[in-house]
């Protein structure tokens, strides 16, 4: 899909705030609120937009486990461990790379002892070389 300006500055305002209601983005941009309403069904239409959402600090739940793993990934099985990865209830999500790693995936655990049943579930899986995890201990921004 083609986004203009108007598009990148109306998905830069919800990622900010998804709760906005569309009579202040339209304000904030300068545009009716009909071409807002527009705008948006055509983003959910085109799947730019797949989600309207929430954050919380990691102060909101401190015991939770948060980490960043990178994972090399054997041959071409990429789709197959991808394709795992995905049904892992503490993968909260995978990126594709280039460099030294193939796969960032960000892991949410509720303790210790799942992080490490999640890790070692994630390190036996068929295809993957190598992997290196590190520990989310604080956010800056986000």
């Amino acid at each position: 899909m083609d986004m203009d300006d108007t598009d990148r500055k109306l998905l830069s305002l919800l990622q900010g705030n998804a709760r906005l209601p569309v009579a202040s983005l339209a304000a904030i941009l300068g545009v009716t609120r009909a071409t807002v309403q527009k705008r948006l069904d055509r983003l959910i239409e085109s799947k730019t937009i797949t989600a309207f959402t929430i954050k919380t600090s990691a102060a909101a739940d401190p015991a939770r486990i948060r980490a960043i793993m990178m994972i090399e990934i054997e041959g071409e099985r990429s789709e197959p461990v991808l394709r795992a990865l995905r049904r892992l209830p503490e993968v909260a999500a995978v990126h594709t790379t280039n460099g030294r790693w193939d796969l960032i995936v960000e892991l949410t655990t509720d303790g210790l002892d799942t992080f490490d049943k999640a890790l070692r579930r994630i390190r036996e899986m068929k295809g993957i070389a190598s992997s290196e995890t590190s520990l989310l201990l604080s956010t800056h921004k986000g």
